[in-house]
């Protein structure tokens, strides 16, 4: 097992750091870094932004220029203060450098006090102070609108509502793609066609007639108007189609033969052998649902139904925006998606590159 282990580090090390043919770096070895250093930065410059701000606190993420890293100011108790008190470098007249807690601002004079010496009041211009920060994490960010927040009825609908949706649009989509790829009848291309020219109809067109819809058959505030409009989606009807394409005829043909049924057939032979498509088409159907907003936010009025999506409207209010509480759970919802991501993104590459062949 150790030796495993060593193989498959010594492979990757090998496989980053293989060059042209030559012992030393040519330019295009240096191209090629600089140009996968840059993707890296600019895919995953932005997430790791978001998880740092997600630690700042609320006058942190306003101050300017940004700072990468969560600081924080230093405060202390002091006897005869009910609060805490910052904690400031002040350069004095004579040129020392004291660490005093600033006890108010008037204008542009800040008044301080030494916490060894509480009663002597110290007058200073404000440019004669610099606050003293340190690498903190805000964990209130987190803890805070978990407290306030329905974070777990979010949660619980937006699991409903992603997992229900993708399991109907997988068997929806699966269907029409089997009997577009392995029927041969009248109308065949042009009904896949129709479907796939459906991807040029924006969703603002559509709001109001499904809207209608849905409240005609009274699914207002209920998951299932959520679900539903979105299970058949022509990109997963393609995808699968192409994929389903490549898969041959006889197996189909054999298994008739055997007296297999038509549904047995869809069931037992083409889903286990589409598993690659399925599985890239799952990826986009989960990322597509979890992420969702706009529709979630018409169809659903009531908290108890909010996506977590939804509920992070909550945090802006008419004059201010909660950004700290809105990064905090940002990350949060991330995490889900992030797992699902990383355990089947080894199909995507297998997926969509074969659902180019026939």
């Amino acid at each position: 097992m150790i030796e495993e282990e060593k193989m498959s580090e010594n492979n990757v090390r090998n496989f980053l750091t293989r060059k042209q043919g030559r012992k030393r770096m040519d330019a295009a070895d240096v191209l090629s870094y600089v140009y996968l250093f840059l993707g890296v930065v600019l895919m995953f410059g932005p997430v790791l932004w978001v998880v740092m701000s997600s630690f700042k606190t609320q006058s942190a993420l306003v101050e300017f220029p940004p700072k990468f890293l969560p600081y924080a100011q230093e405060t202390i108790e002091v006897e005869g203060y009910e609060e805490p008190l910052p904690l400031f470098e002040v350069t004095l007249e004579d040129g020392t450098v004291r660490t005093l807690a600033q006890v108010r601002r008037v204008g542009l004079e800040a008044q301080l006090i030494d916490p060894e010496n509480p009663d002597e009041l110290i007058r200073v211009p404000i440019d004669a102070r610099e606050e003293v920060r340190t690498f903190r994490l805000a964990w209130n960010n987190y803890l805070e609108p978990l407290e306030r927040f329905n974070f777990l009825t979010y949660l619980k609908n937006s699991v409903i509502v992603t997992t229900v949706a993708t399991i109907i649009t997988l068997i929806v989509n699966s269907m029409a793609a089997f009997a577009l790829s392995k029927y041969k009848f009248r109308g065949r291309t042009a009904i896949f066609i129709i479907i796939i020219s459906t991807l040029l109809i924006p969703i603002s067109v559509i709001l109001v007639p499904v809207f209608l819809v849905i409240t005609s058959i009274g699914w207002n505030n209920n998951l299932w108007g959520v679900i539903i409009p979105g299970a058949a989606t022509p990109t997963g009807v393609f995808l699968l189609r192409q994929y389903m394409l490549t898969l041959p005829d006889e197996l189909i043909d054999a298994a008739r033969i055997d007296g297999a049924s038509e549904f047995r057939i869809y069931w037992q032979i083409i889903l286990p052998l589409a598993a690659p498509a399925l599985a890239v088409l799952a990826i986009f159907s989960v990322m597509w649902r979890w992420n969702d907003f706009l529709w979630p936010l018409i169809v659903l009025g009531r908290s108890e139904v909010f996506t977590l999506q939804v509920g992070l409207n909550s945090f802006q209010g008419d004059l201010q925006i909660q950004w700290h509480f809105v990064l905090a759970m940002t990350v949060l919802t991330l995490l889900p998606i992030t797992l699902v991501f990383a355990f089947l993104q080894r199909y995507i590459t297998t997926g969509i590159a074969s659902t180019g062949l026939k």
